[in-house]
């Protein structure tokens, strides 16, 4: 009689590469999860495709930052080495990138700035290579995280315009200006040098906004759509899956993961229990994908 099932089918992984040759750094406010240079990342997603789990999401760290970002489209950068090693090894795996900025700007911000602002619309330039440049590489899946307005049909034109109209574009398309994400700016060393996001990210009182901002995303040409974070708004995601015809994704983002970690280690939790609910209360909502640091353990546990 469940009315709800998980499946590794279920999970996308997301994993953070580094430049260099047999690193494997653990991050210390998210335990079991590891920066890692291509080598060993190839055999962490052999990992993941080996216990059923479809995707990866790759996040990079690169040698240089600057105030443009440059490192984000460079052919040669992190995550375009990472793509092509990852595709080599394991044609069938699904492979999306993140497409955002503030792992390559010096200041951590999501876009260009001018005049000490977010500057939206030269950002979309500077994006659209970045997405440009993964899909050259052999992404599947292009993820724009930034959430300037616009980006998503320019990363299309982009796109299509270079002949990847087959690659798609999950889009970010409610995500909340959240205190959840702190673990994950130290696994990516993305935090911002000064300020906040709350100018170009969510505010976590708003539920109706977040209707407008997928509905923008899929006028433009996403795919798919994510809520992030996921815990905190399961009531997005159900209204997100209710209101629109197409895939929904979901983030259940570093510090919901890192919470149920630190309790577990503390013996305050059951950590399989409560990593179960949670996941299976995010599908619940309504989300077609998860993306979570628990889809190993998750997967692990289902197929045993």
């Amino acid at each position: 009689m469940r009315e709800t099932t998980l499946t590794p089918q279920d999970f996308i992984y997301p994993m953070f590469v580094v430049p260099g040759k047999g690193v494997k750094n653990p991050i210390s406010s998210m335990p079991d999860c590891f920066q890692e240079s291509v080598d060993n990342a190839v055999k962490t997603a052999k990992e993941v495709f080996s216990l059923g789990i479809p995707a990866i999401i790759l996040f990079g760290i690169p040698e240089n930052k600057d105030e443009k970002a440059t490192s984000a489209y460079d052919e040669n950068g992190i995550v375009q080495t990472a793509v092509k090693a990852i595709k080599d090894a394991l044609p069938d795996l699904v492979i999306i990138t993140d497409v955002c900025l503030c792992e390559y700007t010096s200041h951590g911000h999501c876009g260009i700035i001018k005049n000490g602002k977010i500057d939206n619309d030269s950002t979309l330039e500077v994006l659209a290579l970045e997405a440009l440049s993964h899909a050259r590489a052999g992404a599947d899946i292009v993820a724009p995280s930034d959430m300037m307005d616009g980006r998503v049909g320019k990363i299309r034109k982009v796109l299509d315009d270079e002949g990847f109209t087959d690659v798609v574009i999950l889009s970010y398309a409610a995500k909340y200006a959240s205190a959840f994400y702190g673990p994950f700016r130290e696994a990516a060393q993305s935090a911002p040098a000064f300020g906040d996001r709350r100018s170009y990210q969510m505010d976590p009182a708003n539920r109706r906004e977040a209707l407008r901002e997928v509905a923008l995303d899929i006028e433009e040409g996403a795919d798919i759509v994510m809520v992030k974070p996921a815990l905190a708004y399961l009531d997005i995601i159900s209204d997100v899956k209710k209101s629109f015809h197409v895939p929904v994704a979901a983030y259940n983002v570093s510090g919901e993961y890192s919470m149920v970690k630190a309790a577990a280690q503390l013996g305050w939790l059951n950590e399989e229990a409560v990593m179960m609910e949670i996941l299976t209360s995010i599908k619940r909502a309504g989300a077609d994908l998860i993306l979570t640091y628990f889809a190993k353990k998750a997967a692990k546990l289902l197929k045993s």
